[in-house]
């Protein structure tokens, strides 16, 4: 299940739940823990350096964003994803991200704005030297800020374990070392900075459907 962390997490100042759910996601969106992979709750407090407790809370949290599925009297595992979950989860992206990027464009977030500009820069210097994790990482903050920058509480969260979800599908499927799959983010930021919903929307969907179209060719689905 992978090496022990080099840093307990047990002193972190914040709730041990979240520190937790973000260490074990991420050892979910890295491959250290596999799809299918049952978790040993002793082993994993005494690797992150908590008690049993807030592993078992974060293993509710990460139940809810769809990560680990839970069997009574059998435990928790890591979900799988199939072809079906991923055109599943698009189509969800297909209703949110647009809508996403339509409220986004009603804001002023000049910081917002400056924050998803640096992140897509960082995403395109070099991007076929970058690990996939990281770029996974970057591509899931760009859109995490849209979000947050409508201000409206209920589709962040919607929207952010979606977001997080689709970090671990383009992880595994969509050629994030490619120019392409991040040029498009140029247009999106700029529709939102100049404050064009129309804009914004159409280009947020048109974004949406060129990932699951790259999606789709590389798990060998056809489109339904």
């Amino acid at each position: 299940m992978g090496t022990t962390a080099e840093v307990s997490i047990g002193g972190s100042h914040r709730p041990l739940r979240d520190v937790v759910a973000t260490e074990m996601r991420r050892l979910i969106l890295d491959g250290t823990l596999k799809p299918g992979e049952r978790l040993i709750e002793d082993r994993l407090a005494e690797q992150l350096g908590v008690s049993r407790n807030p592993v078992r809370e974060a293993i509710r949290v990460l139940e809810a964003e769809g990560f680990l599925e839970v069997v009574a009297r059998r435990g928790a595992f890591v979900a799988t994803l199939s072809a079906t979950q991923a055109d599943d989860l698009f189509e969800v992206r297909l209703a949110l991200e647009p809508l996403g990027a339509r409220l986004a464009a009603c804001q002023t977030s000049p910081d917002r704005i400056a924050r998803m500009k640096a992140v897509l820069a960082q995403a395109q210097t070099s991007p076929d030297q970058h690990d996939l994790d990281t770029l996974a990482q970057l591509h899931t903050e760009l859109h995490s800020l849209i979000f947050e920058m409508t201000g409206n509480n209920y589709l962040i969260a919607l929207a952010i374990p979606m977001v997080r979800r689709g970090q671990w599908l383009l992880r595994q499927s969509a050629p994030l070392r490619t120019p392409s799959a991040w040029a498009e983010h140029h247009g999106l930021i700029a529709a939102i900075e100049e404050g064009d919903p129309d804009l914004a929307e159409a280009r947020g969907r048109h974004h949406v459907l060129s990932v699951r179209s790259s999606m789709r060719q590389q798990l060998g689905t056809a489109d339904r």
